[in-house]
């Protein structure tokens, strides 16, 4: 089926039958009627590598994700997709695996055409690399900030969520508080760190090495890096760890050895997926704005591709900090707002 088939049932040229398809506000009324009645008729679908060529636009664009079946990733993509389609986009989603060649990869499809544009969930890549591609073609970074990076990003302050939730344990009275990291390579897991730290030497308490132990995200990480520190001749009060995910393994870990979350061990985490409030105990975590961070990267996105200036190219959201019981501060749940710039 052809555009030509459809113009000449709906008894207009070509040019018409496109302008109707790709700008119809600029048809008459009576014309683009006509024209979409046959469309529907016949089931035309046009052609969308046609269509790239005269609009040099593929209206896909590729959201580049570390792994696919984190709840974490799954909100912010539902931000990311809501947006798109409300304005004619499809997304193609690409999954590292946590691998840096997977990215690299995808990353490629940028210079190749075959997208309009990226947003990067996930960014392994060197900052140089990130900038160049960025002063080519249409690129958002989301979920992870890099320092002095002139990227379009769109996350929250990592570094003060981990110090405000470190701290929390240490008005608890902890002082013995352990953290279990995301991979060290990645971005996030040094800006946890990083405020664990903080919040520990401010405080006047001793970072000991041992109560430092590196996850990879998933479930049996957190069982198995709790179970070193529950080896330790002294172990910690509390913990610290880098997603729900892991949180649920350590309390795992925590509960096999006949122990109980919080009175012997306090854990908090971040990420606030739906099971962290229903799996018991109920998990204090820092809550990120999932689909508010997609959202909001896909409108810079959008802005980008239909060069548009984009204002404010740093955008760090309110985080909230939701105290539950397996910190054991109190029973009932509630929150500490973070700041929004």
């Amino acid at each position: 089926m052809k555009m030509s088939d459809v113009a000449k049932l709906a008894n207009v040229s070509t040019a018409t039958v496109s302008r109707v398809i790709s700008k119809p506000n600029s048809v008459s009324i009576d014309k683009r009627q006509r024209v979409l009645d046959v469309i529907k008729e016949l089931n035309y679908q046009p052609h969308i590598i046609a269509r790239q060529f005269k609009t040099n636009k593929t209206k896909t664009i590729l959201v580049v994700v570390p792994d696919v079946t984190s709840a974490f990733f799954a909100e912010v993509l539902r931000g990311i997709e809501h947006i798109a389609i409300k304005n004619d986009y499809l997304v193609i989603l690409g999954n590292t695996e946590n691998k840096i060649d997977t990215e690299k990869k995808f990353v490629n499809l940028l210079p190749q055409r075959q997208v309009d544009g990226m947003v990067m969930l996930t960014a392994r890549l060197d900052k140089k690399t990130l900038e160049d591609l960025s002063k080519k073609y249409p690129l958002v970074l989301a979920c992870e900030y890099i320092e002095g990076l002139t990227v379009p990003t769109v996350s929250i302050d990592n570094i003060s969520c981990a110090r405000k939730v470190t701290e929390h344990l240490i008005r608890l009275g902890h002082t013995k508080i352990a953290h279990i990291t995301g991979p060290i390579n990645v971005i996030l897991s040094r800006d946890r760190l990083k405020g664990y730290q903080e919040a520990m030497i401010n405080n006047g308490l001793d970072i000991v090495k041992l109560y430092i132990q590196e996850g990879n995200f998933c479930f049996e990480s957190g069982y198995d890096q709790m179970s070193k520190l529950l080896a330790l001749e002294d172990r910690p009060t509390a913990v610290f760890i880098f997603n729900d995910e892991m949180a649920m393994g350590a309390i795992r870990a925590i509960k096999d050895s006949e122990l109980n979350v919080p009175e012997d061990i306090a854990v908090v985490s971040f990420d606030n997926v739906y099971m962290s409030s229903v799996c018991e105990p109920r998990i204090t975590t820092v809550n990120q704005p999932k689909y508010e961070i997609g959202r909001i990267a896909m409108d810079l996105l959008l802005k980008l591709i239909n060069g548009e200036e984009v204002q404010n190219s740093k955008i760090i959201l309110k985080d909230e900090l939701i105290i539950r019981d397996s910190c054991g501060s109190r029973s009932r749940q509630y929150r500490v707002r973070g700041e929004q710039t």
